[in-house]
């Protein structure tokens, strides 16, 4: 028989003062929204529903709260909005607007701060209001002389720092969309991405700074550019050294050279409409080439005005950080904090060189109010002993949010003991596909054990089991039932959305399918258990990763940890992969506290078949693990994009092992 399950917890572990919620942006939005529509709103729960039944209503009400800034917003909302499933006829949001999403970013133009970077410990910057504004004019002129004109690519191969932001607020005044990824991406994974969706500009840096070490860059973007015949010109920003010796190049040219014509003027903003393409992202692509996701200039613009204000509680002139690489969504989501008037704080680097203190030294010294990180990240500073409430003042800190994974409920005990007691916790999670969240933080409500607070506003999210029903209390797939305007506008060179409806419609009919395996709490909280399409199966039984990897990552030995179904005698059995303490060695003892710790809080048949050391566990460029490739591996079946991982070495540790053998 299972264990009895955790008793559930009957306090939140925060909860906001009474005199704050009642005047947070979400108390303010349920009273506009009362006025506006004659509703009566009292609480969340009544706003979500609200916001999702009526959703025409709720979508007009943001644009308005939010004062979006538009040369048009037209009379229609929403053409077909019961109509999810891409194709002619699916939903059309504001489809007579006409907006521009660098010109909402751009409102402030005043002295106050826009942009503060961090690059390891060599590098400092900052930009003012009116500074970036000219700098955004100046770059935009060079590139419209360069004859960039809406719908072409502007691609960045990039660090997280205010050039990348400046290129492509340039980039997307004008109607061009931009792409970018981390300058620790590989030629080949380049290649992959870009390749594809052929940019005419790109702008890359002549090296970057990780942990501790100079990473020139001369090489790689002489094999990039060699294959990327459609790029007229690569402008290239000194980084790490003051006049890089870009010969070697083809095509470069140095950006202060490519803009030294241009003196900064009132920019010309391009009024695109909502679903004009703005940014492309890729899908993490371990199993083939990259898809590449279109996404509109309305939809971001109205998803992340709607997250920050209210979900994020982001105010004028708040210090908002989020550790990102350029190759992630979460930083789209941070750059768009610039529309709310907030100050973007900007690291990049390796956030444990010189040690764990580095992002709260900067935190402290910055007094940043907004901290973003990965779930990850906080389990590693656990596990490190790390207390950041004893050395340093985060008394300006007031909201920590997470994703990447599931934030298991140890780290919520480790944050409110060790980082702040004081602070909204706000686990999130939603992803490339929809660049913006489906489950994240409500600053006005509870913060409970284990639980994202609540599904977003507008996002019509339930939980399915396996023949399409909505179920509440047990694991299920998480579906949004209704269009919202932050969907793709597309997938790149997908004309007939065949890529498209299947990456998400095929399960069940006109409905978003995730591929996150959830639970709806009584709390309407949420708790994620791992993908669905990682699930483990053992008997026919499902069986979330991440119920596995909260009670290993508690054994003291474990640094982290892999689990995979292994196809095994007509069944699967589970396969758990360990990265152990250094010097501690995998014996039976080791094997046999692991199991019972999963036996205890589990169930046995969470408990792994086999346990196995592991050297390294593949991670993609954004951090999370590839329980698919590693699967894949160990099945014998080729992985066919290597290049998108940070680490594609550590896979062939999973080849041939013996222990899966018998």
């Amino acid at each position: 028989m299972p264990n009895t399950p955790e008793t559930p917890p009957i306090t939140p572990m925060w909860k906001p003062q009474e005199a704050n919620a009642n005047q947070s942006a979400m108390q303010a939005f349920m009273d506009f929204v009362s006025k506006q529509h004659g509703e009566t709103i009292q609480n969340y729960d009544a706003l979500w529903t609200f916001s999702v039944t009526k959703r025409e209503n709720f979508w007009d009400s943001i644009r308005k709260f939010a004062d979006l800034r538009a040369s048009n917003w037209g009379e229609v909302v929403c053409l077909n909005p019961a109509q999810m499933t891409p194709g002619e006829n699916a939903a059309q949001w504001f489809p007579q607007a006409r907006l521009n999403y660098a010109e909402n970013m751009l409102q402030r133009r005043d002295d106050g701060q826009a942009l503060v970077f961090r690059g390891e410990d060599q590098v400092k910057s900052s930009y003012t209001w009116a500074e970036l504004y000219d700098r955004v004019s100046v770059l935009a002129q060079a590139l419209r002389h360069a004859g960039i004109e809406p719908g072409d690519r502007v691609a960045g191969y990039m660090p997280n720092m205010c050039e990348t932001i400046i290129a492509m607020l340039a980039a997307t005044s004008i109607g061009a969309v931009w792409s970018s990824c981390s300058p620790d991406f590989g030629v080949q994974g380049v290649l992959d991405r870009f390749g594809q969706i052929e940019p005419k500009i790109l702008i890359s840096v002549d090296g970057y700074f990780y942990n501790g070490k100079r990473h020139d860059m001369t090489a790689k973007l002489s094999a990039v550019m060699a294959d990327l015949p459609s790029a007229r010109h690569i402008l290239v920003v000194p980084y790490t050294s003051e006049n890089p010796d870009i010969s070697t190049i083809p095509k470069a040219v140095m950006l202060a050279d490519f803009t030294a014509p241009y003196s900064p003027a009132e920019i010309e903003f391009e009024q695109l409409a909502f679903d004009h393409p703005m940014f492309i992202m890729f899908s993490s692509g371990t199993t083939g080439v990259p898809k590449c996701i279109i996404h509109g200039v309305g939809g971001t613009l109205i998803q992340h005005a709607k997250e920050h204000l209210l979900h994020s509680g982001i105010r004028p002139d708040d210090r908002v950080f989020y550790f990102t690489t350029c190759g992630w969504m979460m930083w789209n989501w941070l750059v768009s904090a610039l529309g709310r008037g907030a100050t973007v704080m900007l690291y990049d680097g390796s956030p444990f060189y010189p040690d764990g203190n580095v992002l709260w030294d900067y935190a402290s010294e910055e007094k940043i109010n907004f901290f973003g990180t990965s779930a990850k990240y906080i389990d590693a500073l656990s596990k490190a002993g790390l207390k950041p409430c004893e050395s340093h003042d985060l008394g300006a800190l007031r909201a920590i949010a997470s994703t990447g994974s599931p934030l298991g409920p140890e780290s919520f005990d480790y944050v409110y003991r060790d980082i702040k007691a004081d602070v909204h916790l706000a686990s999130i999670a939603g992803g490339t596909d929809i660049i913006s969240c489906f489950v994240l933080g409500n600053p006005a409500a509870p913060v409970w054990r284990g639980e994202i607070q609540c599904r977003g506003l507008g996002m019509a999210i339930e939980v399915f089991d396996d023949d399409g029903n909505p179920v509440r209390g047990v694991k299920g797939e998480m579906v949004c039932c209704a269009p919202f305007p932050s969907m793709p506008v597309g997938f790149w060179n997908d004309p007939d959305n065949a890529k498209y409806h299947a990456a998400y419609f095929e399960r069940f009919d006109n409905i978003w399918c995730h591929g996150d395996y959830i639970e709806l709490t009584g709390h309407n909280g949420i708790i994620i258990h791992g993908r669905s399409d990682a699930t483990l199966n053992p008997g026919g039984v499902r069986i979330g990763t991440a119920e596995i990897y909260r009670q290993v990552e508690q054994v003291e030995a474990v640094e982290e940890s892999i689990v995979i179904g292994q196809d095994w005698d007509n069944d699967v059995r589970v396969v758990l992969f360990v990265r152990l303490r250094d010097g501690v060695i995998l014996d039976q003892d080791l094997q046999d506290r692991i199991r019972k710790q999963v036996r205890s809080n589990c169930t046995p048949r969470h408990v792994p078949a086999r346990i196995i050391q592991i050297g390294d566990i593949p991670r993609t460029k954004s951090g999370k693990i590839t329980e698919l490739a590693v699967r894949d591996v160990v099945h014998g079946r080729a992985i066919k994009n290597k290049e998108a991982l940070a680490n594609p070495e550590a896979l062939d540790l999973y080849i041939g092992l013996e222990e899966l053998q018998n």
